[in-house]
């Protein structure tokens, strides 16, 4: 292409690329939603072969729930001294660095884990740290590259992906025990090294919010005095750590119960795989909470799943039955996996994004803390069935506090019934 320019001509394609040019040639992909959930959907693998298998093989190594909650007690606050000092270690070392760090800790629990015996306690902490620092990182780099209104298709979609490695993991790293202990361990090793493939393939980077965060913001008293000035925050912290908790005293409780009640070992592993299947349900589930409100559908899912856990504790002299109801709180629990997280990724100011992730992903460690402390107490006067219902009020007291949520809480603005109670109670 040629034009005339005071007199002269001028030959376009003679010209160099402009950088913008160069830029439109070879344009860098951003992350979105199905990246994310891919990345999710990697890391449910890894941690759902072992998820099952850890309960039974710290069971017998030490042969007492007791001696398993003391163990799991003590992670957990090492797990959440990791979580807060994550941000930290990212001004320092980058984020890139410190998510390729918490992956390589994936690997070392599955190098413990085959060699087998009590190194299986070493497993579980590297499997612990791992989980809290990748789940630190990977909030903030969501917070970064997804906007506030696909959050809610970002979790329906991160549960629908990771469905099968929660689902056939466990029961097949249970039945794998029998085969050899070490292969849950390995199939959890190859689906780090997966996840740390993917992840260089997609060029995560350090985030955007890092650029703009002061020299000493990372420092975690800082943030954790910013997040305790914001109720928003702190109610929708606590309902993490309440549903973390449900989860907590199933996955590690119900195979323990099994296996004192005579049912087998299989029996945990295979409760683990039919409670999330209901993870393959989390699109129907999103839009359901599209159709009502987001404290509508926590409220419910709070009650029903803390009723189900009190009444397995009630049906204990009937241990199928007891682990029938277990299963039904378990659906309970994942329509909170749907929304339960919401009311606090969408009060996060675009600012603190990588701190509050942090304060956001500690639920998991608190949950780590307060679950095997509360079930060490009611160990020392009941058995394994009454660490259920020490579940099912944890899951009632978030009920009564979800009532002081707004009832048009993730409703869009375009469908929002304003100036009139009715229309309040009509949402919530």
């Amino acid at each position: 292409m040629r034009c005339i320019l005071d007199g002269h001509p001028l030959d376009f394609h003679a010209l160099p690329l402009t950088p913008i040019t160069a830029a439109r040639k070879h344009p860098v992909a951003t992350p979105g939603v199905s990246e994310f959930a891919r990345i999710a959907g990697l890391e449910a693998w890894v941690r759902g072969s072992t998820l099952a298998a850890f309960p039974l093989l710290m069971y017998r190594a030490w042969g007492d729930a007791q001696r398993v909650s003391e163990f799991y007690f003590v992670i957990g606050v090492l797990s959440l001294l990791t979580a807060l000092t994550v941000p930290l270690l990212a001004q320092r070392l980058q984020r890139r660095r410190v998510y390729g760090m918490g992956m390589s800790l994936y690997v070392m629990c599955a190098a413990f884990g085959l060699l087998g015996g009590k190194w299986v306690a070493a497993a579980l902490l590297c499997n612990t740290l791992a989980a809290a620092t990748s789940f630190v990182c990977f909030n903030a780099y969501v917070l970064d590259h997804v906007p506030k209104v696909e959050f809610a298709r970002l979790e329906s979609l991160r549960m629908f992906y990771g469905s099968v490695g929660w689902v056939v993991g466990p029961v097949l790293g249970v039945q794998l025990l029998g085969i050899w202990p070490g292969a849950p361990f390995l199939m959890a090793g190859l689906g780090a090294l997966a996840m740390l493939f993917f992840i260089w393939k997609i060029r995560l980077g350090n985030g955007r919010a890092m650029a703009r965060q002061a020299a000493g913001a990372a420092h975690p008293w800082v943030y954790l005095q910013r997040f305790f000035s914001q109720p928003r925050l702190i109610s929708g912290w606590l309902f993490a750590v309440m549903r973390s908790c449900g989860w907590w005293f199933y996955f590690v409780y119900v195979g323990i119960f099994a296996v004192e009640q005579g049912l087998g070992d299989g029996v945990g592993g295979v409760a683990t795989s039919v409670a999330n299947m209901g993870l393959v349900t989390a699109p129907l589930l999103f839009r359901w909470v599209q159709r009502r409100s987001v404290r509508r559908a926590m409220r419910t899912g709070f009650l029903l799943g803390g009723l189900c856990f009190v009444l397995a504790t009630l049906l204990s002299p009937l241990p199928w039955a007891t682990v029938g109801v277990l299963v039904l709180g378990s659906y309970c629990l994942v329509l909170l996996d749907v929304c339960a997280g919401l009311p606090f990724l969408m009060s996060v100011k675009p600012s603190e994004r990588t701190e509050m992730s942090a304060v956001y992903s500690s639920f998991r460690d608190v949950s780590g803390i307060l679950s095997p402390g509360l079930a060490w107490m009611v160990l020392q006067g009941t058995g394994v069935s009454g660490v259920f219902a020490a579940g099912g009020c944890c899951l009632l007291l978030a009920w009564a506090v979800a009532g002081r949520l707004h009832p048009q809480l993730g409703v869009p603005g375009a469908l929002r019934m304003r100036g009139t109670p009715q229309a309040d109670r009509k949402l919530g």
